[in-house]
């Protein structure tokens, strides 16, 4: 089933940080937005083809309007650095409907919130909706440099908010000091909810820290593949309702092959990390290589992730 997306206008952009820019998008419509909550993410379909998606940073009370911001990486595959390049006020994009992977927990007594660069992002949404909720929560944000991160004026301006403990934690600023995600991860006290968005070195500190905590109190957000993409090919899939066979070759995704052969599956981030591209698996055993799906959802061989994933059997049966 295609996704359902709308069109939005670009009210606003608004320089964030040194190469952060921050969207204010609005409906043409000049009616309400599909409603979302805290840590959600929509997947921008830009006019160079390309899906891809990015947090919401605003109050999840707010109707009228979705706001992202884009960090424009020198690495990027053509998402952030077109956004930067040649979106403009006025402009007309494609979204689609909130969706969240990374949902905060309102009722813990504490979070704890670790960000990194343009991670900021969904745990700005989170902090917003705890402030209104009066409820404890944490900061701990590192960043490349002052100049690199975003937003720090606005957090700054809840620190007279007694429940705040914001630690900016600059490269530039702390003469070759590692970020000690695992001194934060251990102070925290046994009943908080940790959330941690950033780079991937930091995230696999955080896991690694988090390891003895409760599975349901540890909570990340990955912005970028942790593993590369199973490219060997040499398998096929079988399409359950299309009735259709597709070759995997060697050098395509899953993904790529669907493509192709002229297919419309669901995708966004093309990495394994959104959960856009989550297929039913009927038959066969895949090579799964995402961020998206837990370790026990990954044994029980029941989805996988098309974007990146592959097969350890000669066919893999998908329900599409």
């Amino acid at each position: 089933m295609a996704e359902r997306v709308i069109s939005v206008r670009v009210k606003r952009m608004t320089d964030e940080a040194e190469r952060i820019k921050s969207y204010e998008l609005v409906p043409l419509d000049g009616g309400g937005l599909d409603p979302f909550t805290a840590g959600s993410h929509i997947d921008l379909h830009l006019p160079n083809k390309m899906i891809r998606s990015y947090s919401l940073l605003n109050d999840q009370r707010e109707r009228h309007r979705y706001v992202v911001a884009v960090n424009k990486d020198a690495a990027s595959r053509g998402g952030s650095s077109f956004l930067h390049d040649h979106v403009r006020v006025g402009d007309t994009l494609t979204v689609s409907a909130p969706k969240n992977n990374f949902p905060l927990y309102e009722d813990a007594e504490l979070s704890v919130l670790i960000a990194g660069g343009i991670g900021i992002t969904p745990l700005l949404s989170m902090i917003r909706r705890l402030e209104f909720l009066g409820r404890r929560w944490d900061l701990f944000y590192a960043a490349k440099a002052r100049a690199a991160a975003a937003f720090l004026d606005e957090i700054g301006s809840l620190r007279p908010n007694v429940h705040l403990n914001l630690q900016v934690d600059v490269d530039d600023e702390r003469s070759g000091r590692m970020f000690d995600v695992a001194s934060i991860v251990k102070q925290a006290p046994a009943q908080a909810h940790l959330y941690c968005c950033g780079p991937a070195p930091m995230l696999k500190a955080f896991e690694a820290a988090a390891a003895d905590r409760p599975q349901n109190s540890v909570h990340v957000e990955y912005f970028q593949a942790r593993e590369t993409p199973v490219l060997e090919g040499g398998f096929e899939v079988r399409l359950a309702r299309s009735n259709r066979t597709i070759a995997v070759e060697a050098g395509k995704t899953i993904l790529d092959s669907l493509l192709e052969a002229g297919l419309t599956p669901n995708y966004a981030c093309s990495q394994g990390v959104c959960g856009t591209c989550e297929t039913r698996v009927l038959e066969g055993t895949p090579d799964h290589r995402d961020q998206y799906l837990s370790e026990e959802e990954q044994a029980s061989n029941k989805t996988i992730m098309i974007c990146c994933s592959g097969s350890r059997t000669r066919t893999l049966v998908l329900d599409l």
